[in-house]
């Protein structure tokens, strides 16, 4: 009797324990990770299965249909955006499920002998991520020499102890440098510079306020000081020849320049006041940090010869693309080209080995092998442009200050989700022939367009800095898209006040 009593005991008791272990298995469950994977394929799957969406319907009386293509490229953009927003997978392999969703649901037609699931895989290796590869590789390199604590030193020992004089002289560089050469490759440059100078911050390199304001400033200030010449990004050339072809006036180098420089720097400006008070650095000084720049850039000794074959590799290369934009006979050079032998020659020389490629962020250069399929999806598949002529639609009566706004939010918002070449390449073709209609001056709408489409704020694939910064972990993508709300905001309130009051001042025409 006393023996069964046990055993029924025993039995009692191993079935509470099991009922623990489950209850503990339950909320150890990433609950929120589940919620957004969920929330990811529903949107996909509703999209994907709803229609038909109406005609979009341009000024002409071109009609654009979204069609079953267009449909998946949208619902595959919003699954993609959810996972990539809230991390439930590595961003790098969400990156790598674009291509399959596109192949799985033949979203690509075929084009060119090669079939849809083909060209969405091919974008992974586009000119545009080899670049970011090479801009990285630059990076890299300039860590290992040494370059990257020795710029770093010496910028500390310039700008003090204060932690918002290190904040504006980061930005004040990072923006600097994209006058003369790309965004990417100076993101690259400066990511390493800023890695040192956060150790002797925080040693062992935990995320903080600080920490996150550095590296989210690099990327947007480096945004903000890519719209100044032609030589921080592609877009400011693309966008020229699109309103060459339709507006028919040549628009220059400095005349570019001319009306970008006081934007580009008034952001710059707004930028290191918004992160000194959203990320207000916990100590307002670093007490000892110039002694110490000091001290430990005496300790590095002479330039060594790998740190000046570095130097010309890198100058020579900057110079070259450089005057791509200048010199008519270079300007079938690709770019990409140009600076991957800047990483052949790294190899060659001996500065870089074998080993050193398994410090390359792949996680990154994926990322941005998917934003490109994406947005070669949604190019392709006839979806971007349906958008654009629905959104431009809203603003064909509208008063030219609203219409201005209105072309430049979409602009902002497309070139985060695409490349801004795309988004200028399907935008501004519309918005010129809306513009007609309201007596709307076409230069105004070429530089508000540019503007935007040099600062998507809101997702790591708007922009090669966006990711290169992401790569320091200190904040999540949640995270960047938090502080890109409020950033973005400061975009559209300074581009309204040029605009307004400040482009006419300086003599571009707003009205016909």
């Amino acid at each position: 009797m006393k023996m069964r009593t046990s055993q029924a005991d025993q039995l009692k008791t191993d079935a509470k324990q099991d009922q623990a272990t489950l209850c503990q298995q339950i909320r150890s469950y990433d609950w929120k990770r589940i919620f957004f994977v969920s929330a990811g394929l529903i949107l996909f799957i509703v999209f994907y299965t709803a229609g038909p969406y109406p005609d979009a319907v341009d000024p002409s009386g071109e009609r654009f249909e979204l069609t079953r293509e267009g449909k998946g490229a949208l619902a595959l953009f919003l699954l993609t955006a959810t996972w990539w927003v809230f991390e439930v997978i590595p961003i790098g392999v969400t990156s790598i499920m674009v291509g399959v969703v596109q192949a799985l649901f033949q979203l690509r037609s075929s084009t060119d002998g090669k079939d849809g699931a083909t060209r969405a895989f091919n974008d992974f290796m586009d000119p545009s991520v080899m670049f970011i590869f090479a801009s990285i590789v630059i990076g890299l390199v300039f860590t290992k020499t040494g370059l990257t604590k020795r710029m770093a030193y010496k910028m500390l020992v310039l700008v003090g102890e204060r932690t918002s004089m290190i904040y504006l002289g980061s930005f004040i560089l990072t923006a600097s440098l994209t006058l003369i050469m790309a965004h990417t490759a100076v993101a690259a440059t400066i990511y390493p510079l800023l890695m040192a100078i956060y150790t002797l911050y925080d040693p062992e390199g935990k995320p903080s306020k600080f920490g996150k304001g550095l590296f989210i400033g690099m990327a947007f200030t480096a945004g903000a000081g890519s719209i100044v010449t032609l030589l921080g990004a592609a877009r400011g050339a693309v966008a020229i020849g699109f309103f060459y072809g339709i507006a028919g006036r040549e628009i220059s180098f400095f005349e570019l320049s001319y009306y970008m420089f006081p934007v580009g720097w008034t952001m710059v400006l707004f930028l290191w006041i918004f992160f000194m008070i959203f990320f207000k650095p916990e100590h307002k000084t670093i007490p000892g940090l110039r002694g110490r720049a000091k001290m430990l850039n005496s300790r590095l000794g002479p330039i060594t010869a790998a740190e000046i074959m570095t130097l010309i590799i890198v100058v020579c290369t900057v110079l070259l693309m450089s005057l791509r934009s200048l010199i008519p006979a270079l300007q079938p050079i690709n770019k990409t080209a140009i600076i991957l032998v800047s990483t052949i020659l790294f190899f060659l020389l001996r500065i870089l080995t074998v080993e050193d490629l398994e410090q390359i962020p792949w996680n990154i250069i994926l990322l941005f092998g998917g934003a490109m399929s994406i947005g070669f999806c949604l190019w392709d598949t006839g979806a971007a442009r349906w958008l654009a002529v629905h959104w431009l639609a809203l603003f064909d009566e509208a008063h030219w200050f609203v219409f201005v706004l209105g072309i430049s939010s979409f602009v902002l918002i497309m070139t985060n989700l695409i490349m801004n070449v795309a988004a200028i390449a399907i935008v501004l073709p519309v918005a010129l022939v809306i513009a007609g209609y309201l007596h709307v001056a076409p230069e105004v709408i070429l530089f508000s367009c540019l503007v935007t489409a040099g600062m998507p704020f809101l997702f790591l694939v708007g922009a090669a800095p966006n990711a290169i910064a992401y790569e320091s972990k200190m904040f999540s993508s949640g995270e960047f898209f938090l502080a890109g709300i409020p950033a973005s905001l400061i975009v559209m309130a300074v581009l309204a006040f040029f605009v307004w009051m400040i482009w006419p001042m300086m003599g571009m025409p707003i009205l016909l």
